[in-house]
């Protein structure tokens, strides 16, 4: 009977390690956070964390139609608002044209870590 090599063990993806159980991760001046955007829902917040192939995003729902940036610009201050910060404090990275987008929050990364993992766990 002939045997098989020991089969290789595949390199970690990005959806390995401890930071990617979160939605976040440090950044200059405050944390990147990775969202997915519902626009035109019934009531804008936040909560929740939605599965990707990049890892967990968290859930943001906003009421404005995805046209000419509205609700990208909601998202920003929807966020802002559930971590208790001026609309000014969020900032979108990428994904202008997607619901999947990486947006950059201004602040102390501890306690921004703080609020972002108790909207994590809120449904």
């Amino acid at each position: 009977m002939a045997s098989r090599p020991p089969a290789a063990e595949a390199p970690p993806g990005p959806a390995a390690g401890p930071a990617a159980a979160h939605c976040w991760q440090p950044a200059a001046g405050g944390l990147a956070v990775r969202v997915k955007v519902q626009p035109r829902a019934r009531r804008a917040g936040c909560g929740g964390l939605a599965p990707a192939a990049d890892g967990p995003r968290l859930r943001v729902a906003v009421t404005e139609p995805p046209e000419d940036g509205r609700a990208t610009r909601a998202a920003c201050a929807t966020l802002a608002g559930a971590l208790g910060l001026p609309a000014r404090a969020v900032a979108l990275l990428q994904g202008a044209s997607s619901r999947e987008k990486l947006l950059a929050v201004a602040g102390d990364p501890a306690a921004l870590a703080a609020e972002l993992e108790r909207l994590e766990r809120t449904a």
